[in-house]
């Protein structure tokens, strides 16, 4: 089973809160473990402004207006840009899926507040991460169900919407899951 650049929706009976009704992009998935970033988990206090302003004066309004995400609970003190894959930094950046691409150091914040950053990008604080055949011991016991990414649903849409819109990629109506697992 090979992950990387899928989500991972929550089904309805996920049992850690932090993760209810969240979307996860996979940036990463091998026999060591997965690592991604919940890409529908505002972090309200924080704006990615007041980040900005620290590193150049006059940053442009549409990089003013961008959200902070809450990308996961193992180190949430750590950045992580999701963005779309037309950007490249001069340091470090990864393409993950179609489209999409991930970076981790401080030039793409700098470059985002002087208007060279990428077209759609969204910033993290944390990530997700689970160990050997952890996150396959979730998905088995349904705490997670999988599907296709895109950047439509992963920087397009509200928040809010998310978390439908990819159960819906699998044509599945969120108001008929259950939170209770079963077995035939």
């Amino acid at each position: 089973m090979e992950l990387t650049g899928k989500l991972l929706v929550a089904m309805p009976g996920m049992g850690d809160p932090r993760f209810a009704h969240s979307v996860i992009y996979l940036s990463a998935h091998s026999e060591q473990g997965a690592m991604g970033l919940m890409v529908n988990k505002p972090a309200p206090e924080l704006r990615l402004s007041d980040v900005l302003d620290q590193l150049v004066d006059g940053t442009p309004p549409q990089a003013k207006s961008l959200a902070v995400h809450f990308g996961g609970p193992v180190e949430t003190g750590r950045g992580f840009v999701l963005h779309s894959d037309e950007y490249r930094s001069a340091l470090e950046t990864l393409r993950v899926g179609d489209g999409i691409a991930l970076t981790a150091t401080r030039d793409i914040l700098e470059d985002i507040a002087t208007g060279k950053g990428p077209e759609r990008a969204q910033l993290m604080l944390g990530y997700a991460g689970w160990g050997p055949g952890q996150l396959e011991g979730e998905i088995a016991q349904n705490g997670w169900l999988t599907c296709e990414a895109s950047p439509e649903v992963i920087f397009d849409l509200p928040d809010s919407k998310k978390w439908s819109a990819a159960l819906k990629t699998l044509g599945i109506d969120p108001l008929g899951l259950s939170a209770s697992a079963g077995h035939a």
